[in-house]
């Protein structure tokens, strides 16, 4: 009986010191993975921004779907002009003598392809509707409008998903705590997202810190 006693307050041992290692371990081994999922996904939401700002240049609006602003890429093409002023006397009826007249003259200098200048040959674009780390084929969810801000109607668009979808294999406790973070070093909320539907921005819900992590 002894014996047997000393065996379950060994088991009894191992496990406690297991469980005490796994809750301080475990919130390391959380944020590193959040961290570096949170990253790329953070990345791809970028080529997705860049992607919206050259197609507004081009068309004026924000695009709706992936399959517009993926066709976009693959064919557009930037217009490069060239500013320049310039000056010629001009005869003005009123005071009965040649007036020196002021303009601007935009030259159209050539065009370059959207595609080579934000991707630099790198086909990344095609897939980029798809969320890193998503088990069951996620796509980011994506939408975009004209809203009225100051009597101007403004192209906005959002892009977002679910932090869930990101860390759907990490302790729930956790992830219910990540869901509901609130701080200036995190990314807030239960949805990693740029751009907004209510306002006029492209920024992201996330801290310079990932931003820095995609200059390396």
């Amino acid at each position: 009986m002894k014996t047997i006693i000393q065996i379950v307050l060994w088991i009894a041992c191992i496990v406690l010191g297991y469980l005490i290692y796994k809750s301080v371990t475990g919130p390391i081994e959380f944020k590193k993975v959040k961290e570096q999922r949170f990253a790329k996904v953070i990345s791809v939401m970028k080529d997705i921004r860049n992607s919206q700002e050259a197609y507004k240049t081009v068309n004026g609006k924000f695009a709706n779907d992936f399959q517009s602003l993926v066709s976009f890429v693959d064919t557009g093409k930037y217009t490069i002009t060239q500013q320049r002023d310039s000056s010629y006397m001009e005869f003005d009826r009123n005071y009965g003598i040649d007036l020196l007249k002021e303009i601007t003259i935009i030259d159209t200098l050539g065009f370059v392809s959207v595609k080579d200048s934000l991707f630099k040959g790198d086909n990344r674009y095609k897939t980029m509707m798809n969320v890193p780390f998503g088990q069951n084929g996620e796509t980011f969810e994506m939408k975009a409008d004209i809203i009225e801000k100051s009597g101007y109607r403004a192209p906005v668009f959002e892009v977002k998903v679910k932090k869930d979808i990101i860390l759907y294999d990490q302790p729930k406790d956790l992830l219910a705590r990540e869901n509901s973070q609130v701080s200036v070093e995190e990314v807030n909320g239960s949805e990693i997202k740029v751009g907004s539907l209510t306002e006029v921005s492209t920024n992201g819900n996330w801290p310079p810190i990932y931003d820095k992590k995609g200059e390396q």
